[in-house]
Formats: structure tokens, sequence, C-alpha cells
């Protein structure tokens, strides 16, 4: 660049400023990726549930069960091709801390209705023959350091307390990177047969296949009128519905989100912009005679611009690259209790292009005034 050794040699006149201003935009930056891959996080249910896919539950409440012999009436209803069931365990690991989601799963249609999972043949055929086997996502196998064949107990509160055993006989991954690999699968049967009596032929909620996604509002409201009036009345809608309704239980994540990055870009426009304006009238005289010995307004302009463009693509890459290096770390810390964080290509690009913006908006007004900076009046003032 003709220029660039002008603009360096600006920059690093103050150093300690110049590190201050930069590691402003590499924080920035850095907050800015975590809560983006948060808020991603939370969203991500609603972004890849099934097209095809439906929930039911209980009209009260997802807490409240519905019953196991739903099941064959739903399957019933013209455009329903597979339907499984769930129940919710709530148990931990030796530890209140060492929490995962685990589920109750009905085996024989687990994988027809949740193709994304990826589970070896072998090792879900030995699950199906073990009445207190299980299946155990990548990542909590990882975090636990849990191998195939180990027996472990899940300590629950629930459905009479006490400690459960389970063999562990496989693993499944997911199909694609933002697949949910923390839960915990074991069968109806070995369930069924420990749980209080009362409890008995009771289920959480079912997932259905439907043939057709442009029939699901035609299927799901024939599943609400054959259970209506009954004791157990249902709720059905999309699987990307369920996510997002079960996401705003937890309030507003995409409004707080957006609101703490953008006082967060604010703040650093200020910063920034009371920096470069500081930056220009401590070289007021030196811009003037730049201007006298034959430089145009425009390239005073450039100046100005391309010293803010500096500070804010160095304190961006350096905050992006930060993310890169401590999401995964602060992903692994959090022990599952937030989904998977992905910080995609996406992401990356949107903040260094934020950075960028905030670099030419804060150096706008200080290079506009040098721009119109009369020479005669600039050397008075020296």
């Amino acid at each position: 660049m003709k220029f660039g050794g002008l603009i360096f040699a600006n920059l690093l006149r103050k150093k300690i400023r110049l590190l201050l201003t930069i590691g402003s935009f590499a924080v920035a930056l850095f907050l800015f990726a975590f809560l983006g891959v948060v808020r991603d996080a939370f969203n991500r249910g609603a972004d890849v549930a099934g097209a095809d896919r439906l929930v039911t539950i209980n009209r009260t409440s997802i807490i409240n069960p519905i019953p196991l012999s739903y099941r064959d009436q739903i399957l019933r209803i013209p455009g329903v091709k597979y339907i499984t069931h769930n129940n919710w365990f709530g148990g931990v690991y030796k530890d209140e801390k060492n929490f995962f989601p685990q589920f109750v799963i009905d085996s024989d249609n687990q994988r027809q209705v949740f193709p994304e999972f990826s589970i070896p043949d072998d090792q879900w055929n030995k699950f199906l023959k073990d009445r207190e086997g299980a299946i155990v996502g990548a990542r909590t196998m990882e975090r636990f350091h849990w191998n195939i064949g180990d027996r472990i107990p899940i300590k629950t509160t629930l459905y009479g307390g006490g400690s459960w055993e389970f063999n562990i006989d496989g693993v499944y991954h997911g199909k694609r990177a933002q697949d949910d690999e923390t839960q915990f699968w074991f069968q109806w049967d070995y369930f069924e047969e420990r749980i209080p009596e009362r409890l008995k032929g009771l289920i959480g909620w079912y997932v259905l296949r439907v043939n057709n996604p442009d029939e699901s509002p035609r299927i799901a409201k024939a599943i609400d009128e054959k259970f209506a009036n009954s004791p157990y009345e249902t709720k059905t809608e999309t699987e990307s519905a369920f996510a997002a309704g079960w996401v705003k239980q937890f309030g507003n994540i995409r409004f707080l989100i957006v609101t703490i990055g953008s006082v967060v870009f604010f703040t650093l426009l200020l910063v920034t912009g009371n920096t470069m304006a500081i930056s220009v009238r401590e070289r007021t005289g030196e811009l003037a005679v730049l201007k006298a010995i034959g430089f145009s307004d425009w390239s005073v302009l450039f100046f100005v611009l391309g010293e803010s463009l500096v500070i804010a693509l160095v304190g961006g890459l350096l905050g992006l690259i930060l993310a890169i290096v401590a999401i995964p770390v602060l992903a692994n810390a959090l022990n599952g209790m937030l989904p998977n964080l992905i910080l995609s290509p996406a992401l990356l690009a949107f903040g260094l292009f934020s950075a960028l913006l905030v670099g030419i908006v804060s150096g706008i007004l200080p290079g506009v005034g040098a721009m119109r900076m009369r020479v005669v009046n600039a050397l008075r003032r020296v």
C-alpha cells in the first residue's frame, strides 16, 4: 500500500493507547462470538428439527404423562409413518454436577424416527438383547471417559429414587455437527418393570414421522381431536415448534443476547471514536503540513480511516482467534450444561465484518474533521 508506512508510523506513536484500543476490539469480538454460539446453541433444536416429525405431549404440560395405549391409535391415523415414545429419567452420575439428558426409549422404533443418529448394527443388536443396556452419545462417553462394556450407576430422585445400573452397549454419533451427542438411552422394558405401579403404562411424549410434511397440520389436528375430552388430552405440534417453545421457557434468550451484543459494539464504537478523535487532535499541525505540501483532503481522510481500519482488523482478528481457541475449552468446562457450542464460519465472517464496520464508523467523524480542516487555521493553533 502506497501510504502504509505513514499509517503504521502514526499508529505506533502511542503504543500503549494502540494496544489498549486493539485489546478493546479483541475482547468485544470474543464476547460477540461467544454470545453468538450460545444463541445458536439454544436455537439449534428448532433449526435441526425434522421437517417430517411431530411431537405429542399432554395438553396440560409435558411433565404430565399420557397413556401408552394411545400409540396404536395414533399410528392408525392416515399419514403417520412411524411413532416412538420417550420418558425423561432425570438422573445423575455419582454427583449432582454430573448431569446429562437421559431418556427411556422405545427401542423398536427409535432408529426409524431419528435416522440422523448413527449406531453400528452390532452395537444396536447387543443393546436390544440386554435388558439393562444403554446407548450413549459420543460427547457424554468422552466427558466421563466411559467405554463400551462399562457398567455404570445412575441415581434418580424420580420413579422411586435409588441407583439404577446400566451396561454401555453402544455409542451413537450425529450425522451433522449440530446433532446432540450428549443423550443417554435405555430400554422401556427395564424402566417399566422398576417404576411404581401407579406409573406403569404411562409415557412422557410421542414423536412421530409423517409421510408428507405438508400434511402435518391435518395430522396434528386429527390426533388432538381423537383424544379431546379424555382424561389425557393431547397437544401435537411440529418438532421445530416444540423445540422453540422449550427454549422460550428460559426467557427471550435471543433478545437478551442481541441487546448485550449491541451494547458491547456501541461501547466499542465510542471508545474507538474517542481514540481516533484524540489522535487527530494531537496531529493537527502534521496534517496541516501534509495538506500544505500537496496531499489532498481525501488523502487525509484516507489516512485517518486507514488507521481506524487497521486497529479494527487487528483487534477483530485477535478476538476471533481467541474465540476459536477458547470456545471449545469453555464447552468442555460447562460439562454439557449447554448444547454443543459450534463456532460457524458464517459467524466468524459476520464478526469480522462488524468489526470493520465499527472501524469505519469510528474513523469517519475524525477523518471528515481532518479533511475539512483549513491549513491556515490549523497552523495557527500549533
